[in-house]
C-alpha cells in the first residue's frame, strides 16, 4: 500500500497548496481579461484535476476533483467565463463510507428507466486514506446538469475502484472503471442493467494493461478511460503512467470487433497520443465536448506548469480544439503554450437559439403586468401563457441573459428579443431594493428594463427545490422544523411561491398551501429558528433577491435578516436560521425544477 501513504501525503499537500492555487487563478483571471475578444488563454483556472466538460442547452458545465466532501460544478455561456464562473456545490454527502476525497466526477445524459436524465458518477471513500475509494452515482431530477441530484447507488462498495465512465454500445450500457491488481492498474469493463446498476453475472473484463515503456513511467499505471466517437468508431483514451511523474500521458485502443467485453474485439495503438510538451506536464485524464455550433471536436484535461509537479492541486484544467486525420484517427497535437491566445469554440458568439435550462419565471412589474415577448418585440401584457415565462440566466460574470423559454431568444439593450449573441446588450445586472423590488439595468447601456422607473418581481412558475449553495442539500420541511436534506423529490422538499405584496413571497410546500416558510421564537433576533408555520404570520414573507453569482438571498421581511444554514453544515437534517448576511455560500440558494 505504499501507494495509498503516497497519495495521502499529496492529499495532505492540497491546504498547504491552496494559497499558491488562488494566486494562480488570479493570475489567470488577469490574463483571460487582458486577451483579445474571442480567445482565451490555458490554464482556465488552478486546482482542476480530472476535468469533466459539456456543452448543453446553451452552457457550459465543469466539474473537477475537489479532495473534499463536496461535488462543486461550475456554469457559464463561455469556455473562458470558466475561470470566474461560481463554484456550486449540487451535492455533499456524510455518510462515513463514502463522504470523503471526492474524484473524479463525469456526468452523462443518458436515457434511463425514468427518461432522459443526467448520471454523474464520482469516486469517493473513507476519512483518513485512500484505501476505500469507490465509485457512487447521482440522478438527475430533470433535465439541468446542475441537479437537483438523488444518490442512487454504488457498484462495488467493498472494492477499490476509480475513474468510472460510460460506454453506450448497440443498445448496451457498460461501466469502464480503474482497479488495482497487484503492482498494476488497469481499466475494466463490465455491462450495465441501468446507469447505477451492474449487469448480474456480467464478467468484469480488464481491458487496459500497463505493459507499454511509456504506461510504466513511475508505476504500471492505466487508468481514466473515456470514449470519443466519430463516424461509426469507437475509441478509447486513457491515461497511462503515474500522475505523480510529468510523463503522464494519453494512450488509445479502437473497438475493431462487435463485443465491448472480448478483449480481442480492441486494437491497442502503440504509441501515446497526447504528452508533455511546450511547457505543459503531465496533460491527462481528459474528457471531450463539442463546440456550440457541432463544427468543433474539445479535449479538455488537466496539466501541471512544472516539471516537478505532481498529483495534487497544482493541476489546473486545460481545453484545445483537436482534428481527425485522413485514417479517421483523433489528432490531439501537442499542449498548447501556457498564455498563448486561444481562439474560443466555434459558435460561441452565436447567433444561438437555444432554451437554456432553469427555473421559469415571470418578471412581473409594480402595475401587475408581465413582460412577454411576441415575433421579437417584447411587450407588458397578462400574466399568462408560455409567452410570459423566463429563465434568469447567470453570465457567470456578475449579469444574467433574459432567456424567453417559449422563443429561445434573449432580450438585448433595445427590449427585442432575439439569438444568442455574447454581447453585453444581452446582460443585465439586478439590483434589489428593500421592499424586494428588483431593477434590471443592461449592462452595455446602462438603461432599465422597462424605462428608468420600472421596477420587477421575479414569480417562479411550478414546484421548484431550494437548493443550498453551501451542501447541494434541499430546503425540506422536517415536521414543523426546517431543515437540509439530502434530494430524493419527496413533497417535502418541493416549494411554490405565491406574491403577497410589494416585492415579497411566501414559500409555501407545494402539497400544503397552508404550511408557509416562516420564524419561530423572537423573529426579530439573529439564529431565530426557521420553521412551517401558518401563511397568515408576519414573518413567513421573503424577499428572493438574486446575486451575482446566479444564487439567490432569501431574505425575511420583518428581520430583514437572511436564510441561513446553520454552522454551514453539510449533513442531513441541518437546522435552517436566520443570520445577518455575510455573503457567504451557507446564505446562497438555488432555485431549481424539481422536475
Amino acid at each position: 500500500m505504499k501507494l495509498w501513504k503516497k497519495l495521502t501525503g499529496v492529499c495532505a499537500l492540497v491546504a498547504a497548496v491552496a494559497a499558491c492555487a488562488h494566486t494562480e487563478q488570479s493570475a489567470t483571471n488577469a490574463a483571460q481579461q487582458t486577451l483579445p475578444d474571442g480567445h482565451f488563454t490555458n490554464p482556465l483556472f488552478a486546482n482542476g484535476a480530472d476535468p469533466w466538460l459539456e456543452y448543453w442547452d446553451g452552457n457550459y458545465y465543469l466539474t473537477t476533483t475537489t479532495w473534499t466532501s463536496q461535488l462543486v460544478m461550475r456554469k457559464s455561456p463561455t469556455l473562458a467565463g470558466l475561470s470566474e464562473a461560481a463554484p456550486i456545490n449540487v451535492w455533499s454527502d456524510t455518510d462515513p463510507a463514502r463522504s470523503w476525497n471526492f474524484w473524479a466526477f463525469e456526468f452523462h445524459r443518458l436515457n434511463g428507466p425514468n427518461g432522459w436524465r443526467w448520471y454523474l458518477m464520482y469516486t469517493a471513500g473513507v476519512h483518513g486514506t485512500l484505501d476505500h475509494q469507490h465509485l457512487s452515482v447521482l440522478e438527475s431530477a430533470g433535465d439541468d446538469p446542475m441537479g437537483p441530484y438523488e444518490y442512487k447507488g454504488h457498484f462495488m462498495p467493498d472494492e477499490w475502484n476509480i475513474d468510472g465512465t460510460y460506454l453506450e454500445h448497440d443498445d448496451k450500457l457498460y461501466l469502464l472503471y480503474s482497479q488495482w491488481q497487484g503492482d498494476e492498474q488497469l481499466n475494466l469493463i463490465t455491462e450495465m442493467e441501468n446507469p447505477w446498476t451492474l449487469k448480474e453475472g456480467s464478467p468484469k473484463v480488464v481491458i487496459t494493461r500497463p505493459t507499454l515503456d511509456w504506461e510504466t513511467s513511475g508505476r504500471k499505471v492505466t487508468e481514466g478511460a473515456e470514449i470519443l466517437k466519430h463516424k461509426d468508431r469507437t475509441f478509447l483514451i486513457y491515461s497511462a503512467s503515474y500522475c505523480d511523474t510529468p510523463d503522464y500521458k494519453l494512450g488509445m485502443k479502437e473497438l475493431i470487433g462487435s463485443d465491448p467485453l472480448n478483449p480481442d474485439h480492441w486494437k491497442q495503438y502503440d504509441e501515446p497520443v497526447f504528452q508533455r510538451g511546450n511547457g505543459v506536464f503531465a496533460p491527462g485524464h481528459n474528457g471531450f465536448f463539442v463546440s456550440p455550433d457541432g463544427t468543433q471536436d474539445w479535449i479538455v484535461y488537466h496539466g501541471n506548469s512544472k516539471e516537478e509537479h505532481g498529483c495534487g492541486s497544482t493541476r489546473s484544467v486545460r481545453a484545445q480544439e483537436f482534428t481527425w486525420t485522413e485514417e479517421g484517427l483523433p489528432n490531439f497535437g501537442e499542449p498548447i503554450p501556457e498564455g498563448e491566445p486561444v481562439k474560443m469554440p466555434s459558435g460561441e458568439n452565436g447567433p444561438i437559439k437555444v432554451s437554456v435550462q432553469g427555473v421559469q419565471q415571470q418578471l412581473v412589474n409594480r402595475d401587475g403586468q408581465c413582460l412577454v415577448s411576441n415575433g421579437g418585440r417584447t411587450s407588458l401584457a397578462a400574466c399568462s401563457g408560455s409567452s410570459a415565462n423566463w429563465v434568469l440566466d447567470s453570465t457567470a460574470d456578475g449579469a444574467y441573459r433574459l432567456a424567453h423559454v417559449a422563443s429561445s431568444t434573449f432580450v438585448d439593450e433595445n427590449e427585442k428579443s432575439g439569438p444568442w449573441v455574447n454581447t453585453d446588450t444581452q446582460r443585465w445586472s439586478v439590483t434589489t431594493d428593500e421592499s424586494g423590488w428588483l431593477t434590471i439595468n443592461n449592462r452595455d447601456t446602462g438603461g432599465a428594463l422597462g424605462g428608468e422607473n420600472s421596477q420587477w418581481r421575479l414569480a417562479p412558475q411550478g414546484d421548484v427545490a431550494v437548493m443550498s449553495v453551501q451542501s447541494g442539500k434541499a430546503l425540506a420541511a422536517d415536521g414543523d422544523n426546517a431543515v437540509q436534506d439530502a434530494w430524493t423529490g419527496l413533497d417535502t422538499q418541493q416549494w411554490q411561491f405565491s406574491h403577497t405584496e410589494e416585492g415579497f413571497y411566501q414559500l409555501h410546500l407545494a402539497q400544503n398551501a397552508d404550511q408557509c416558510l416562516t420564524l419561530e421564537g423572537n423573529p426579530i433576533v439573529p439564529g431565530a429558528n426557521a420553521a412551517l408555520g401558518s401563511c397568515d404570520e408576519a414573518w413567513a414573507e421573503w424577499a428572493v433577491e438574486p446575486l451575482g453569482d446566479g444564487s439567490v438571498q432569501l431574505r425575511n421581511r420583518h428581520s430583514s435578516l437572511a436564510l441561513n444554514v446553520d454552522s454551514c453544515g453539510l449533513a442531513n437534517g441541518a437546522n435552517l436560521a436566520q443570520a445577518p448576511w455575510l455573503d457567504t455560500a451557507c446564505q446562497k440558494f438555488q432555485l431549481r425544477e424539481s422536475q
